[in-house]
């Protein structure tokens, strides 16, 4: 038996608090809670998942996370539940200030899986799967 159960949360350092919070709760429809300006650091929720956003301090000097040579997070994975949802996704996140598409919606292998990736304002690289049923 494992001594986990699942992911409680998954915390996130991110460029622009704010910038990042729009993403998930002005793009997504994710509810957010738990601002707190003395960290400062809020938390958002699918209702499934949750994130708590951490904002690196900008006094510093900042990289942006390389996939290839860091460390880490490599990207986050979330799901969608129907193909119309990944391409009207795709569509509200090239119009979303911040929001950098890596690739559209394309089959995942021989499909009829399809994924796109892109960069949430903050710098964190999200990809959307449509399981493809």
């Amino acid at each position: 038996m494992p001594d986990t159960s699942g992911i409680n949360h998954l915390g996130l350092a991110v460029l622009n608090l704010e910038s990042s919070r729009a993403f998930f709760v002005e793009l997504l429809g994710w509810s957010e809670s738990g601002f707190d300006a003395s960290y400062p650091r809020t938390a958002v929720s699918d209702g499934k998942l949750k994130l708590t956003l951490w904002q690196v301090d900008n006094s510093l000097q900042t990289e942006s996370f390389d996939r290839r040579k860091n460390i880490g997070l490599h990207h986050l994975a979330l799901e969608v539940e129907t193909e119309e949802g990944l391409m009207s996704l795709h569509q509200k996140a090239l119009q979303f200030k911040g929001v950098k598409v890596e690739f559209a919606p394309e089959l995942i292998g021989n499909g009829p899986r399809k994924h796109m990736m892109c960069y949430e304002p903050g710098g964190i690289r999200i990809e959307f799967t449509w399981p493809g049923v």
